[in-house]
């Protein structure tokens, strides 16, 4: 842990010097790498999922990658869609992975994923000496992840895939979205244990009930 700690601040060192900054301390200048590095993971994600599952912008407005890129990225604030009935955070994670669900399941992932991580930096793009963490949120929110990518990899009553992610059998091997998910996995986990460590507090690490599979609330 202190040794990537201290990598990230070799890291922060060779940012462009911005007169915000001196409103920065150490912690803030990791908590905005991490939270730029956690949204172009999940623009890789969003476009590798598309590619993989083209028939989704079919369900959902017609609209292109470009414009859900836009869509989803395009504000540092999180705002509820329409066309997802306004569910956000967990709520639309659980909307992609219904059964019976027939609009665009790569937009609702996203915008879940995109709301949840968001929700765990407290909706903020840029952080400052007396903006406040949550080392639990930034937790949950790495198991929430662990448990998509689960869910994802089995559907359930062992119907087919709703979403296609990891090469298929038969098909050349691509572990491409799992480098991707996990790599949005350490990066969270890096934060909590950060935040654990300027907040002096202890991180809750109760076992999720693996048979349930349920996501935290975030």
């Amino acid at each position: 842990m202190l040794a990537c700690f201290s990598a990230l601040l070799v890291a922060c060192s060779d940012l462009q010097f911005r007169p915000q900054n001196l409103a920065k301390s150490d912690i803030d200048l990791v908590a905005d790498l991490h939270y730029r590095e956690t949204q172009n993971l999940l623009r890789s994600l969003t476009v590798k999922l598309y590619k993989r599952n083209p028939d989704q912008l079919k369900h959902g407005l017609g609209r292109s990658i470009d414009q859900r890129l836009a869509q989803l990225f395009a504000e540092p604030g999180y705002v509820p869609y329409k066309e997802l009935s306004f569910a956000r955070g967990t709520d639309a994670l659980e909307l992609a992975l219904a059964p019976g669900y027939s609009g665009d399941r790569v937009m609702a992932m996203m915008a879940g994923l995109n709301g949840m991580i968001r929700h765990a930096y407290n909706y903020k793009d840029e952080f400052f000496m007396f903006n406040e963490l949550d080392q639990q949120k930034l937790y949950d929110s790495a198991r929430n992840v662990e448990i998509l990518v689960w869910r994802l990899a089995h559907p359930r009553g062992n119907s087919e895939l709703l979403l296609l992610t990891n090469s298929q059998p038969g098909e050349p091997a691509n572990l491409s979205f799992e480098r991707l998910f996990g790599k949005l996995i350490a990066s969270q986990d890096m934060m909590a244990g950060v935040v654990s460590l300027k907040n002096e507090r202890l991180i809750n690490r109760a076992a999720q009930n693996v048979a349930a599979l349920v996501f935290f609330p975030l």
